[in-house]
């Protein structure tokens, strides 16, 4: 398992009952994690006394009980990149703090590679790994279909004190870009990769994991430079295993490209038990 472990502005304070408590900088949420099939141990006045509780509903989504007022957002830091937090309305936050294990990875990888390094990442969300490699020096393609979500990783980057950095922030279907990107010519020292588990492109194109991810992992091929620092994918679809991406990334990039591969979980300490909690998986390909 790859634990993101060095966080100080965020915690899983505890797990049980299907919820986690977490600590997002000075505010503490209580949030559904279908992972978590074990009671709660003893629910304290950490449990009750929260600043917000997502409720799921029966009938499919939920909604957030705010017990005491919280700003609109707020910031939360990891090492020197910082991030907008805000509880939106599908019980997400605006970032999956088990992605800093990626993050410190990349950014060593970037940072020990000697040369420029160009970047891709799509499906770029609200921009964790787009502050993390251009912190850590590379020049980053971010693409993502949601406008909203570019927007906040564009916020993301300044708060971080990166807007001067080589970034374009590319509102797109991720599928046409790399497409298109072919026809340029265009090419990737690195590509970083946290497709959904559905969707849907907009001609109508219908995406599904299982049977779309080894076609469009394949296609990145044709816009890896000559000499790619590394590919990394994520995911968070249930029934997915690490092994699987393992075999994916062995019969398309390494099999071009040799280098190595690593697989694993990804995930987080619960400081009240000590255990870990499963957040997703990765898989790894580098030099």
């Amino acid at each position: 398992m790859y634990v993101a472990n060095d966080w100080q502005d965020y915690e899983i304070m505890d797990t049980g009952n299907g919820e986690k408590l977490e600590r997002w900088g000075d505010v503490i949420l209580r949030r559904p994690d279908p992972q978590i099939i074990w009671p709660i141990a003893d629910e304290d006045r950490n449990w009750r006394e929260v600043h917000g509780h997502y409720h799921r509903s029966s009938s499919g989504g939920g909604q957030w009980e705010m017990k005491k007022q919280i700003p609109d957002r707020w910031t939360i830091s990891y090492d020197r990149l910082k991030f907008y937090i805000h509880p939106t309305n599908f019980k997400h936050t605006g970032l999956f703090p088990e992605q800093a294990a990626n993050w410190r990875w990349m950014m060593d990888k970037i940072a020990g590679a000697g040369r420029p390094i160009q970047v891709l990442n799509l499906f770029a969300y609200t921009g964790g790994a787009t502050v993390a490699a251009a912190s850590a020096g590379a020049s980053v393609v971010h693409v993502d279909a949601a406008k909203g979500m570019v927007q906040w990783a564009k916020e993301n980057l300044a708060l971080s004190g990166l807007a001067d950095r080589p970034v374009r922030f590319i509102t797109d279907d991720v599928f046409k870009f790399v497409q298109r990107e072919q026809r340029r010519g265009n090419r990737y020292d690195a590509i970083i990769m946290d497709p959904p588990s559905y969707g849907r492109g907009p001609g109508g194109e219908m995406w599904k994991l299982e049977t779309s991810l080894y076609p469009f992992v394949e296609s990145c091929l044709s816009i890896l430079s000559d000499k790619p620092l590394f590919f990394l994918i994520n995911s968070y679809t249930t029934g997915i295993s690490p092994t699987v991406l393992n075999n994916m990334l062995s019969m398309t990039v390494k099999k071009r490209y040799g280098g190595k591969i690593s697989a694993g979980e990804l995930g987080l300490p619960i400081t009240r038990s000590g255990l870990h909690l499963p957040c997703g998986i990765l898989g790894r390909w580098e030099e």
